[in-house]
Order: structure tokens, then sequence, then C-alpha cells
């Protein structure tokens, strides 16, 4: 698979790889203005994925080095890891959304012990097996005893402001904020005449918010100093239908490949989120926990084989989907429940 794609008008696309993950790699856009190259997001913090970085640069005729910003869509580490590398070798800026700010500076706190105890009672609230939550509380233990170092993502030194445009001397690209798969996720719209004449409003750098084939992760705003309740699939729903009327000519997403009408796309992704709410309702005839509804949802695979770590994220998924049917009135939680379970209305 060829690594650097050209998409013009001094727009290309590099793959970078994430190690062990079926995603495969990381769409790096690089967008040429009038004072140097700069990246939309960067890829995995890896030495496979740094040297990858490296040479499709290389190949659009530039160095790590030349880079100047880094825009990041948002904070996770096949978007955000090797933000820090790429200013530690150019004295790039880096910016990001607030709110993903926010949780990187709180990454950065290194408070394992909080964050291990607050996730396993979370997930023992949730209904999941007491063999589940030993293994996270184990894991404590051993991260506690080791001392291992705690991940440290680079500290974005820029904000990206929703609606307005970006600093890129000779561009037009206006931030869009799409919360849902992250809090602080961004989409990019360059408002500039698609260079193969598409019809349509300009081209959109969409992250992880609209892809072509899947749909992305949405589950839960974790933070434990925050007892607000999100309503994160709520939040992408309503994102969806902004970018959807915003009618880019065409879509570069940070996985898979480009591709045109977003309308119909944003139509596709509403539809097969309605038709899961709707399937929901149906299991949840009976009192069921967040726990329980993620063992009978639908997923990639069966249940028993999905590995630990994914079902903590499969389980955050059907939370966040049971709290869009009682935000929409159309289940609740049954009183006294404990570990809470949710029933149909």
């Amino acid at each position: 698979m060829t690594q650097v794609t050209d998409h013009g008008g001094g727009v290309r696309s590099i793959r970078v790889p994430i190690p062990d993950n079926p995603l495969g790699t990381t769409l790096v856009h690089l967008v040429d203005t009038d004072l140097g190259p700069v990246l939309i997001d960067t890829g995995w913090d890896d030495p496979a994925s740094w040297d990858a970085l490296a040479a499709g640069l290389t190949a659009c005729g530039v160095s790590v080095a030349e880079v100047h910003g880094v825009v990041i869509t948002h904070h996770h580490p096949d978007h955000h890891g090797l933000s820090g590398k790429v200013r530690e070798a150019s004295g790039a800026w880096i910016a990001m959304h607030a709110l993903d700010t926010a949780i990187v500076r709180r990454t950065r706190e290194n408070r394992p012990d909080r964050w291990f105890s607050y996730m396993a009672d979370k997930l023992a609230s949730s209904g999941a097996p007491e063999e589940h939550v030993a293994q996270l509380r184990a894991a404590r233990t051993a991260r506690l005893s080791t001392g291992l170092p705690t991940f440290a993502p680079a500290l974005p030194d820029r904000e990206i402001v929703p609606g307005e445009l970006l600093d890129l001397a000779g561009r037009r690209l206006r931030a869009i904020w799409t919360p849902g798969h992250t809090p602080g996720h961004v989409c990019l719209h360059l408002e500039e005449t698609h260079p193969a004449a598409i019809p349509g409003n300009g081209r959109l750098f969409s992250g992880d918010h609209l892809l072509p084939r899947i749909t992305p992760h949405i589950g839960l705003y974790e933070d434990p100093d925050d007892a607000t309740v999100a309503d994160p699939l709520g939040d992408y729903l309503d994102a969806l239908e902004r970018v959807g009327r915003l009618n880019p000519a065409e879509v570069l997403p940070a996985h898979q490949h480009a591709f045109t009408d977003a309308p119909g796309r944003v139509r596709e992704l509403l539809a097969h989120h309605e038709d899961r709410l709707t399937g929901l309702l149906a299991l949840l005839e009976t009192p069921l926990t967040a726990w329980q509804l993620a063992e009978r949802m639908e997923w990639n695979r069966p249940w028993d084989q999905i590995p630990f770590t994914s079902r903590n994220i499969a389980v955050s998924e059907a939370e966040a989907h049971v709290r869009r049917l009682v935000k929409l009135g159309r289940a609740e939680a049954v009183t006294g429940s404990d570990p809470v379970t949710y029933v149909a209305l």
C-alpha cells in the first residue's frame, strides 16, 4: 500500500502504522502553509510509527525539522502520540481543543492509584463480575509496586477554538467541534475550492468522527473529578448532523481512505445508531446492568472472545447507549437496584 497520497491543493496523507491494532494505520495529513508544513495528527508513539512518519515526510519533500505546527483532532494516542517528538525535532506548536487538553493534563498528573480505583469501582457499579474487576485491582497493585512510568503525552501549547479559523498562513482551516468520540474532538474544514472541482463545500479533515466504513467508539467521558452525567452518544449524533449540513466535497478521515458524499454517510450512521438503540430496547424488556447489556450486544466477535481491555470499552459503549435511551425517555434506571439495572419504558 502506498505510504503517501497526494490529495492535491497542498494536502497529502501519510500512512503511519498503529502497532497491534486492527485499524492498521493512522492517516496523518500534511498541509502546506506559507510558513511551512503543518500536520493534522501525528500517529502512535512507537519507533516503527516514527520511522514511517519521517519517511513519509521525506517522500513529500520535507523533513520533521521543517514542521511548523501540529493540529490534533483528539487526544487518543494513535493521533497525538508522536506530537511531542515532532515538537522536539522541529520546535512546532501543538494545538488541541481545551476539553481534550484537560484530559492530557490529567493523564500527566501521574495518579495511577486513584485512576485504577475509580475504574474498578466504575466497572463494579456497571455489574462487572468480581473476577473481571479483580484483574483491574491486580493491575493497580502491580503498577504501584513496580513504579512503572506513567504515560505522559505532550501538553499542547495552543487552543483550538470551535468556529474560528486556525492561524495557518495562506490557508482557511476552520475548527468544527464534534464531541462524542472524545469530549474535545474537532473536525477541520478547509474552506477552499476543491482542487479537482468536486461539487461541495471545501474539504473536511474528519479525524475519527466520520469514517467511510466503520463507526467510532462512543463511550463515557471518564473523569474522577467530574460527576456530570454526560450524554456522549447524543453529542456525537448532534455533531454528525452538523457535519452533514456542512456538505464538504470530500472527507479526509484519519483512518481507511478519503471519500465523498458526507451527507449520505451521515445518514447511514444515524440510521445505524437508531437501529442499535431499537435493538437495545428489545434487550431491556428485562432489567439489565450495563455489563449484561454489553454481553448481549453485537460486536465484531463473540463476547467470550473479547479480551479484558476491549470488554471495558464495550461496557462503556453499552452505558453510553443506555444513557441516550434514558435521556430520550425510552428507558429508565430501576429504583434501588445495585448494581444499577435499566429497563425499557
